[in-house]
């Protein structure tokens, strides 16, 4: 089980970015490997967000996100929010996003042992391999 950021998943289906052929060349590896993909509803807003101007691309996401048996997208509960909240106050030092911080809540709360994302936040907290 490996977590996806929206970094990622911005890379995977937008050519003009610059992680673009690294991100296809881990989703083949992951996809080949059956390895089951854990994202959350605000990993999806985000990337849709992203993407919202582009109708193909836009529905893409949706079908790679949320229409796809290999992605699970996770439900952020009171605990990952609790914990995500006390991080970005207690890590004032570190300019991670609400959106991170909720992340890192769900991976430990969860024990997914690494995350794929082109983010440099993503290496910081530790607790689980940050591939990329």
């Amino acid at each position: 089980m490996i977590f996806v950021d929206t970094s990622f998943w911005i890379a995977f289906r937008d050519e003009r970015d610059q992680h673009h052929d690294r991100a296809k060349a881990i989703m083949g590896e992951l996809f080949h490997a059956r390895v089951p993909l854990v994202i959350t509803d605000y990993i999806f807003a985000e990337t849709h967000a992203y993407f919202v101007r582009s109708v193909p691309k836009r529905e893409q996401v949706m079908r790679d996100l949320l229409g796809n048996p290999v992605v699970s997208v996770q439900e952020v509960d009171h605990r990952d929010r609790k914990l995500a909240l006390a991080w970005l106050s207690d890590y004032r030092d570190k300019a991670w996003s609400y959106v991170d911080a909720l992340s890192f809540a769900l991976i430990e709360r969860m024990r997914i042992p690494a995350a794929v994302s082109f983010d440099q936040h993503f290496g910081q907290p530790g607790g689980f391999k940050h591939i990329c």
